[in-house]
């Protein structure tokens, strides 16, 4: 199956989770026709290396329609020396109808982590969300349940029922994807739910990768699909329903 087609990569698209985010908007935005990125949380400066055209404005509504190049990234300004801001959730929503192709959304942030759950002010999701990809790394198992791989490790904690510091199973990692205070939080009714466990980068992961994907699919109804990836080629490696 094409990348497009597994991570259901058309609308708007909202990325939440951790180890891949943002290389699963990168490879989208290649692999999409007039893509336009955007985020309704902070977002690397960095990014910008992936679009043809990168737009500060407060009116990216008229940005997208007129823009001729791309893919086009808009931006609101600068958070902080690394970082640009966000857009409010009310403000994304208005480019799904002028936007010519897929609308790709970073919703959500991770520090560079492998896996994690969301605080209370997670994810920042549009109302006219058309998928969510709930991302996760099938590195983090085998990993201890802090900090060095996980961000939040005590959510996470909470959510599996297991101790910080604990070794990270495949069933860990499945419970959180498919937890509705976890990968599934504030998806839309209506929307398209994909669990993406990326960073499957040989046969053994790819055998921890199907154990999360059983242990999602155990624990949620919600979710629409598992897509078991390596992003950085990029490349499908299954998609499990």
């Amino acid at each position: 199956m094409e990348l497009t087609e597994a991570l259901a990569a058309e609308g708007l698209v909202c990325a939440v989770g951790a180890g891949g985010k943002k290389t699963s908007m990168a490879v989208l935005a290649d692999a999409c026709d007039r893509a336009t990125v955007t985020a309704t949380v902070r977002i690397p400066k960095a990014f910008a290396e992936h679009v043809a055209r990168l737009e500060l404005t407060d009116d990216p509504a008229s940005v997208v329609h007129d823009n001729d190049t791309w893919p086009l990234e808009v931006v609101p300004g600068a958070a902080d020396e690394s970082r640009h801001a966000g857009y409010p959730n009310e403000v994304v929503d208005g480019l799904r109808d002028v936007s010519p192709g897929p609308v790709l959304v970073k919703a959500d942030g991770a520090r560079m982590r492998r896996f994690k759950a969301p605080n209370e002010r997670e994810p920042q999701l549009p109302t006219n969300t058309d998928t969510v990809l709930a991302i996760a790394s099938a590195r983090a198992v085998g990993e201890p349940l802090d900090e060095g791989v996980v961000h939040r490790p005590e959510l996470v904690a909470e959510l599996t029922e297991r101790e910080v510091g604990e070794e990270i199973r495949p069933v860990d990692v499945g419970r959180v994807l498919g937890h509705e205070r976890g990968g599934m939080k504030r998806v839309p009714d209506g929307a398209t739910a994909v669990a993406v466990v990326n960073m499957v980068d040989d046969d053994r992961l790819e055998r921890v990768g199907r154990e999360i994907a059983a242990a999602t699919l155990d624990r949620s109804d919600r979710v629409d699909r598992i897509a078991l990836t390596k992003l950085d080629e990029p490349r499908v490696v299954d998609v499990l329903d």
